[in-house]
């Protein structure tokens, strides 16, 4: 085991709990790391949400989904007592890796799942340029840039459908340069 005194570097794991208790399981890790005091070894805690939007009876509603269900994301500094804080915590089924052993994501890996990192993208493309879709739903579309926007990882295009002018929002990684 490392010097406790000396905390390496935080990484992303991933952890397996049973459905619906990803919400528990924050909040007991939470309170775990705050009556310990061990939140240079646990730093953050995550439940990928995303907001979905839903037209019924003519009306909008708008609620949050989790992304990933079963699953915890946890930025900690792996030693054998927090891997057993974390392991032993209530709705907890493990980690996630070969043999239940903790395998760090990566930094794209982290950047897709849309948990923020120091990953960026590469932008060779402006506002005003052409650009071609190359992945989703409105792939092999040609637009061109309206908006970029780097912290939110988004580009507003000017797609042609049906003989008019769409504005649609995507990812960075979604669209290539003509």
């Amino acid at each position: 085991m490392t010097d406790p005194a000396v905390p390496q570097e935080a990484r992303w794991y991933v952890i397996h709990t049973y459905s619906g208790y990803e919400n528990k399981v924050k909040a007991t890790l939470e309170r775990i790391v705050e009556n310990r005091g061990i939140q240079e070894y646990i730093q953050e805690i995550s439940v990928p949400m995303e907001e979905q939007v839903e037209i019924k009876d003519g009306k909008k509603k708008t609620s949050m989904k989790k992304i990933y269900p079963g699953y915890v994301l946890v930025k900690m500094v792996l030693t054998d007592e927090m891997w057993y804080v974390v392991r032993n915590t209530r709705g907890v089924t493990g980690f996630v890796g070969p043999n239940s052993r903790p395998v760090p994501l990566t930094d794209e890996e982290l950047a897709l799942m849309g948990v923020e990192t120091g990953w960026e993208p590469v932008v060779d493309y402006g506002i005003g340029d052409s650009v071609k879709v190359i992945s989703g739903p409105l792939e092999s579309f040609i637009g061109l840039v309206e908006e970029i926007n780097l912290e939110k990882k988004k580009v507003r295009v000017l797609v042609s459908m049906f003989g008019r002018e769409t504005p649609v929002e995507l990812e960075l990684t979604q669209i290539m340069r003509i």
